[in-house]
């Protein structure tokens, strides 16, 4: 990754223009062309650093709630646990911990009532019972910017 790939990723990750051709206004900020960011961007896609380009929303000002999910999953039933929790489309994100309770995943739906029917349904299909719902109370920060230059 070169000193271009690292401006193209300080301006995709915090100021993405919303113009009629982006990666055009991306070229002109950093000094390629379109056609150079693309190829780039791609490039960083295929090796992982770029998982999507897309937009991020605040479920919450959409009337939706989330809730931090904790599950206590034997090791045998891991990758079914797993396979079923990202089946399901409010499912932000999931891990794996070193942790009594080792799977650990984020969920937004459009209720509470749906959360916790959600994590009945889980728990049906995998077999683990014990999986605790933390609902959010008060975000501090969820936001995350890397200055790629320094």
């Amino acid at each position: 990754m070169d000193a271009v790939d690292k401006k193209i990723l300080n301006t995709i990750q915090t100021k993405f223009p919303i113009v009629p051709k982006p990666y055009e206004a991306i070229g002109k900020d950093v000094g390629i062309s379109e056609t150079e960011v693309i190829t780039r961007i791609g490039n960083l896609k295929k090796e992982g650093i770029i998982r999507r380009i897309g937009a991020t929303y605040d479920p919450r000002k959409l009337g939706f709630v989330s809730s931090l999910c904790a599950a206590k999953v034997p090791s045998e039933k891991i990758k079914k646990f797993v396979d079923v929790v990202n089946s399901y489309s409010g499912v932000t994100h999931n891990y794996e911990r070193d942790n009594e309770y080792n799977v650990w995943f984020t969920f937004i739906d459009e209720s509470m009532e749906e959360v916790e029917h959600t994590l009945k349904e889980i728990s049906q299909k995998t077999g683990v019972k014990d999986i605790r719902n933390l609902p959010t109370v008060r975000f501090f920060k969820i936001r995350v910017d890397f200055d790629m230059e320094k």
